[in-house]
């Protein structure tokens, strides 16, 4: 099996794909009973080995859908394998959203939440922060319930878990009225942006740019809700600009870089050059998400906010320094600080920095020049993105991180959901 960036191979004994929470827990049971090991798979969007196991391999791609919604207080409990694009066309039909998401929709809920996955907004926290209860499977077999009022340490634990816990069947949202956004794309200059990014975060719900390496461009794209007008209807522009030129364009464009790396700077100019403005307006559910069909490897780092402006000058002249085989666009969004002890937001307002690099080049150099930046400003990476963290990096950026140790030691003290790759990560033998 691989991932979806192709850059982790693993090969399970099994792969088993329940249907019922009865079904998951029998997996679960005779797993323990054979002494093997366990680990779950979403749609494999991560980009470390958080999924790869040698052993059983669960999917829940079989296991999707609500199972109940309470329409006054906006709350809705669903399968957990259910995927985020399905769970929005859902949530619709019962006249509901969920308040934030992020620029992905294809990853299953229970994968989203358990590696702390974001969107943007500065008074909008991860996804994982629009949960109030949970339900799953743990290494003993047993089913276990938490939420915001019963079990709350625990609940904090589970919210960002990494499927340590065990296998999540049901996650409880807190969720929204359905609601419609305004999204507007630019193409703006970057030195005259960077001085109002703290305002346009401020101003605006969601906010976020792309900078474009080796030039003075940015693609920013900025959404706010409206209650007036029917939501556009998709015409050739958009689609053209927004799917055949983010995708197919760029990945000839991609394939000129991976033959020609010398053309890395000509080609960014290229991309830059093609940005196109788009205004429309969309439920929310069709706004946040873009499809990507260009496959990248990536790094992501959450560091905190008020550290932003001094990382984003060392990162330009990293990137600008023209020593690394690199053309893809940088991504910067923030998130409200949260209490979830593995959150990479836990107890700080956070500026998220996202770097790409097309996965037939060779990103090593590249990424460590970026994350020895980011680590010397506190950053913690995004859990599904590629980082060189060892288990005293993860004990020293995580205060709360021995209450969470406390907890998977509790719920699986026989490791059955523990990989080669977390026992080196979490220093657990």
């Amino acid at each position: 099996m691989k991932n979806w960036a192709g850059n982790i191979e693993w090969t399970p004994t099994a792969i088993e794909y329940p249907a019922s929470e009865e079904a998951i827990q029998q997996v679960v049971l005779k797993a323990i009973n054979d002494r093997q090991k366990i680990r779950m798979i979403g749609t494999g969007h991560s980009f470390t080995a958080i999924c790869a196991t040698n052993e059983v391999m669960v999917s829940l791609d079989q296991y999707q859908g609500l199972i109940s919604v309470d329409r006054e207080k906006y709350t809705a409990t669903v399968k957990a394998g259910t995927k985020l694009n399905l769970l929005g066309d859902l949530l619709f039909e019962q006249g509901m959203a969920m308040e934030n998401l992020g620029d992905v929709d294809v990853q299953s809920i229970a994968g989203t939440i358990s590696t702390g996955t974001h969107g943007t907004g500065q008074e909008l926290g991860t996804i994982s922060t629009q949960v109030i209860a949970l339900r799953w499977i743990n290494g003993k077999g047993e089913m276990v319930e938490c939420s915001a009022e019963k079990n709350h340490s625990l609940f904090k634990a589970a919210q960002v878990s990494l499927g340590l816990l065990g296998i999540l069947t049901e996650v409880t949202l807190q969720c929204v009225p359905a609601y419609k956004l305004l999204v507007q794309n630019r193409k703006e200059s970057i030195e005259k942006l960077l001085p109002e990014v703290k305002a346009r975060h401020a101003n605006n719900r969601n906010f976020e740019f792309y900078w474009m390496p080796y030039t003075d461009l940015a693609w920013t794209k900025t959404s706010n809700i409206v209650e007036l007008g029917e939501p556009d209807k998709d015409n050739f522009f958009n689609y053209w600009s927004e799917y055949v030129l983010e995708n197919y364009g760029f990945k000839l464009l991609c394939e000129w870089a991976h033959l020609f790396p010398s053309q890395n700077e000509r080609i960014s100019k290229i991309s830059a050059a093609a940005i196109t403005e788009v205004k429309k307006v969309h439920y929310s559910h069709k706004v946040y998400a873009t499809q990507r069909l260009v496959r990248f490897k990536e790094m992501e780092y959450n560091i905190p906010v008020e550290a932003f402006d001094e990382v984003w000058k060392e990162l330009m002249k990293i990137v600008n320094s023209r020593k690394y085989n690199i053309h893809f666009p940088i991504e910067n969004r923030v998130v409200k600080g949260d209490d979830i002890l593995l959150s990479p937001a836990y107890q700080r307002d956070s500026a998220y920095i996202a770097c790409h690099v097309y996965n037939k080049k060779d990103h090593h150099a590249y990424f460590k020049a970026l994350e020895d930046l980011f680590r010397a400003y506190g950053g913690r990476p995004h859990w599904g993105k590629m980082n060189n963290l060892t288990a005293k990096d993860v004990a020293d950026l995580y205060p709360a991180f021995s209450s969470f140790a406390t907890h998977r030691a509790d719920q699986d003290p026989d490791g059955v959901f523990l990989s080669p790759y977390f026992q080196k990560l979490f220093g657990i033998n």
